[in-house]
């Protein structure tokens, strides 16, 4: 394990086995034979977690396959930070077990788990520099001193502060500390990967710059990685896969595609990317009355009940729409939101018992038409991309 990234500064350091060659690449894990199922190289069964009544993780199960980009998403006390802390043995679960690389260490310190971690805080070593940051986990397992040198040169190079070595923490921006701490994490080649929340701390041009390095860092090394995050934009453009979390529990494991398109539950569509929600009834025949207005949608029913319709701005088309289109409806724009290249736009349709629905409009579009508060448009839903639930 990276004991350099495991803890804040001033803690002391744990005796760590020797390794001949920090930058040596890890034995491949041996090959299972043919025709028998692969086993995930991160395993978690049943992982509960209580505070004395509070249960902040509820049987949580999950499997992470070698080289995959992981995103624990969800708002704030949901679960995933302490989940990541387990994953690290920083915090202890009260039931369950976690298997890595085959091997069970559901009971084992941190110290001899097999990971590399990254704290929002970056965590680094003030008083000491840049150089001595990336290699305090090299030296601790007793690394040759030319080995920890040309490590350290090469990782520096990696993150894009090549000569940077003699610098000092409190000399570099937030940026450049993340990626010092990153260098760090990545210093002793560790298995497993965990980012805490590692690019909240940083503006919002610096937070998209550096997290297309860090995904292009995963990529190169292929590293298994976990990074818990409550930015959806960044877990969207990241992950391999999505891990939405919501009170201890896992709502949805999906793509970025799978849970942006096809959320599983209420919450997901809601927390996910922008959403109009509507209330609605759904008649055999796949016949939805929302309000007085009819349309067709892709889900039946054996009998008429109440459904809430989830639906993103981008699948509520302004155009083209063509005579004889079906689910089309007239409103009336209340609201226009200025997002830069497009508009937010919110439409009020009397014949949807006034219920408001937004829309995505670009600003050349808007100017065509020459739309304002006020103006009428005609917009049309589409069925295959409604949500009821």
């Amino acid at each position: 394990m990276n004991v350099a990234a495991l803890r804040e500064p001033g803690a002391a350091a744990p005796a760590a086995a020797p390794v001949s060659d920090a930058g040596a690449s890890r034995r491949a894990p041996a090959q299972a034979p043919a025709g028998a199922a692969r086993a995930p190289f991160l395993a978690l069964a049943g992982i509960r977690k209580s505070f004395g009544a509070f249960t902040a993780l509820q049987d949580v199960a999950l499997e992470i396959e070698k080289g995959e980009f992981v995103c624990f998403l969800g708002p704030s006390g949901c679960g995933k930070t302490t989940l990541l802390r387990i994953i690290a043995g920083l915090e202890t679960q009260t039931a369950g077990s976690i298997r890595q690389a085959g091997r069970d260490i559901s009971v084992l310190p941190p110290a001899e788990r097999d990971y590399g971690i990254v704290f929002q805080s970056y965590a680094l070593f003030p008083n000491l520099t840049v150089a001595d940051n990336v290699a305090y986990g090299l030296v601790n397992r007793k690394v040759p001193r030319r080995a920890i040198a040309e490590r350290v040169e090469e990782l520096l190079k990696l993150v894009g502060l090549p000569g940077s070595g003699t610098k000092f923490p409190a000399q570099l921006s937030g940026g450049q500390q993340q990626r010092i701490a990153l260098a760090r994490a990545l210093a002793t080649a560790p298995g497993l990967l965990l980012l805490d929340e590692p690019l909240s701390a940083l503006d919002a041009q610096e937070r998209v710059r550096l997290r297309q390095e860090i995904r292009s860092l995963q990529r190169k090394l292929g590293v298994t990685t976990i990074m818990v995050t409550h930015d959806q934009e960044e877990a969207l453009s990241v992950a391999d896969r999505i891990v939405v979390m919501n009170q201890g529990v896992i709502e949805q494991v999906g793509t970025p595609m799978q849970v942006y398109r096809d959320p599983t539950t209420p919450f997901v569509a809601d927390f996910v990317g922008k959403i109009n929600v509507l209330s609605g009834r759904l008649h055999p025949g796949r016949n939805l009355w929302i309000g007085e207005s009819r349309f067709e949608c892709e889900h039946d029913a054996e009998c008429e009940r109440d459904v809430k319709i989830y639906l993103r701005p981008e699948d509520v088309l302004a155009r083209p729409i063509a005579d004889g289109d079906a689910n089309v409806f007239h409103g009336t724009i209340d609201k226009i939101e200025f997002l830069g290249s497009y508009c937010l736009v919110r439409v009020a349709a009397e014949a949807m018992g006034a219920q408001p629905i937004t829309v995505y409009l670009s600003l050349n579009y808007l100017a065509e038409q020459g739309l304002e508060i006020g103006s009428r448009l005609p917009l049309r839903l589409l069925p295959e991309r409604m949500r009821l639930f």
